[in-house]
């Protein structure tokens, strides 16, 4: 990956930790495919408490849109919780490479949890044929749990929800 776009990600994390509106020490990212690593590679960033990363491509093999990035290879940077979803037909992220994505995570002794579902790639967008409405309802709940779980069961810095 580019040093330009570690820099945005940089740059919006910073950005959010300076709102108001922003619970200080609360900064997660979230992402779907090729949003799903940009999500992983911006937990590497020791700010970013949580990631949940939704068939995230390209993280097994080194390959990030049409660069290369060492994401796999730097996942002991993580200080933060990661979620990963996976269905078990996509053809992206075939079972190595989420063994291989889930290995790295373990042996860098990462707080992390996968969820695995048998479903396509880009199951939880709903415009397509492969979208799984069962199968996207139980990974949102999933979700939500563990975000709440990571963030304080929800509760800012002002005890709000």
């Amino acid at each position: 990956m580019s040093p330009a776009k570690d820099a945005d990600t940089r740059a919006v994390l910073d950005w959010l930790k300076a709102e108001a509106g922003v619970a200080p020490g609360q900064l997660g990212t979230m992402g779907f495919c090729i949003g799903g690593h940009l999500a992983f590679r911006a937990a590497l960033l020791p700010k970013v408490k949580a990631a949940v990363c939704c068939y995230p491509t390209g993280i097994h093999s080194g390959k990030l849109g049409r660069g290369v990035a060492d994401t796999i290879e730097r996942a002991s940077e993580i200080k933060g919780q990661v979620l990963t979803v996976f269905g078990t037909l996509d053809p992206h992220v075939p079972p190595e490479g989420r063994e291989n994505v889930l290995t790295a995570l373990t042996k860098a002794g990462i707080r992390h949890r996968s969820l695995l579902y048998e479903a396509n790639h880009t199951f939880m967008r709903d415009d397509g044929y492969r979208y799984d409405p069962v199968a996207t309802d139980a990974a949102w709940g999933e979700i939500i749990a563990f975000l709440e779980q990571t963030f304080d069961g929800g509760a800012t810095s002002q005890g709000a929800r």
